[in-house]
């Protein structure tokens, strides 16, 4: 999720709001504007030191607040509507939603929640142990993003003993429910939205003013000990912040570093801090449907599903973060650890695949979002930059696909791996 030309996301990785993009449905979602009392008149206020403390508690890594509006709101909204207004957004029109009188619904937080005086934003890690998307793999693997590996603990009578897909928005929403209900018993009756990846909002460019860490040239939230692989929770509250809360922003430490600049394979970032998404491997195999231009296909290497490249040669996620952040990289939360299974997936095991199979390995994943036929269709452009003949005969058969997306990726595959 901010940058100029900003990406709007969450997560961090930054594609929260790409991955999900609609807003739930909720009792009162049409009367988002209607506060249940006066906010004005509420006595009680949050702090970052508590609110912080309660988000530990939760099951969070890290959490900051922000008073809204925040100072640097105009800006951002202007970010946002000139990066709308671009056409970099791609086929995700969802994020073009407009006001009557206009306004893009996401550009600030007033205007789809005028009752909102604090954001709470909470940050949940996710990194793993290595391997790196950029690291050597073995021939014919193909790469997931880090955050879509997630699995909870194997169910007493699987007896494959493999851990079961888990839904990162599921497991975060139920701890920031818990934190919402928390407030309230502590600070009584006041009007509240929890959202991770699902509200009509910036949560990139919130996290950053509530102190979180700064927007790095990948348009990413780097968190300066975190670095920037962790997923962003809202929790919009009627409550005032306190004062000395008021502003609280992390300096900008990218500094003269221009690797993911320079490693981006589809050329998506195309000045620091600006992202167009309609060039990005992870809008391209997650968002985008049906076919992709021929131009962007070599770039996108063996990425099957999103992309880590320009997180994973950012010096926050690699030794920067290991000396100012001494615990283990391994994620030790039971219900966000990695499936060793989508660690480098075999592009013959994704190919083997059939609908009912997807369904089954995939029913609760983030992977899930690209649909069958999209992740068919990133497996044979990842099988054709492999350079191995071996995958032939699953392209020629794709190459004679009812699906138009896989029917160009596979024939796209095949000439690409020559005669």
């Amino acid at each position: 999720m901010n940058g100029t030309g900003l990406f709007p996301d969450s997560s961090r990785e930054r594609f929260g709001l790409i991955r999900d993009g609609a807003i739930p449905k909720r009792p009162n979602v049409l009367n988002m504007n209607q506060p249940a009392f006066n906010a004005f008149d509420h006595p009680a206020s949050l702090t970052r030191s508590h609110a912080r403390a309660l988000a530990l508690e939760a099951g969070f890594s890290d959490a900051g607040l922000v008073a809204l509006p925040y100072a640097d709101e105009a800006r951002d909204a202007s970010r946002f509507e000139e990066w709308v207004r671009a056409g970099r957004a791609g086929t995700m029109r969802y994020l073009e939603r407009t006001t009557e009188s206009g306004d893009l619904l996401r550009s600030r937080v007033g205007i789809a929640f005028p009752w909102a005086r604090s954001a709470l934003v909470c940050f949940a890690e996710y990194d793993s142990a290595p391997p790196r998307s950029t690291a050597p793999a073995a021939p014919g693997a193909g790469w997931i993003a880090r955050y879509a590996w997630t699995g909870s603990p194997a169910s007493r009578t699987d007896t494959t003993g493999r851990r079961r897909p888990s839904d990162y928005h599921k497991v975060l929403l139920k701890r920031l429910k818990a934190l919402e209900a928390r407030l309230h018993a502590e600070l009584g009756d006041f009007d509240s939205r929890a959202y991770v990846d699902t509200g009509p909002l910036a949560e990139r460019a919130l996290a950053a003013a509530a102190g979180l860490g700064w927007t790095g040239k990948n348009t990413c939230l780097i968190h300066p000990t975190l670095g920037s692989f962790g997923f962003l929770a809202v929790l919009l509250t009627s409550l005032e912040a306190s004062a000395k809360d008021q502003r609280l922003e992390a300096p900008n430490r990218c500094g003269s570093c221009r690797r993911c600049l320079e490693a981006c394979p589809t050329g998506a970032l195309i000045a620091p801090y600006q992202m167009d998404a309609t060039r990005c491997i992870a809008y391209l195999t997650i968002e985008h449907r049906g076919p992709i231009a021929e131009e962007w296909m070599e770039g996108m290497g063996r990425q099957v599903f999103g992309c880590d490249i320009c997180q994973d040669v950012c010096p926050w996620n690699g030794n920067l973060r290991r000396d100012l952040h001494r615990r283990s990289p391994q994620n030790a939360d039971p219900d966000l650890e990695p499936r060793a299974e989508l660690v480098n997936p075999a592009l013959e095991w994704l190919a083997s695949l059939d609908e009912p199979s997807f369904e089954r390995e995939f029913n609760g994943s983030p992977v899930r979002r690209a649909g069958f036929w999209g992740l068919r269709r990133n497996t044979a452009i990842a099988m054709g930059n492999s350079g191995q003949s071996r995958f032939a005969p699953w392209l020629e058969t794709w190459a004679e696909a009812a699906d138009e997306g896989l029917r160009a990726a596979a024939r796209w595959a095949l000439k690409k791996l020559g005669p």
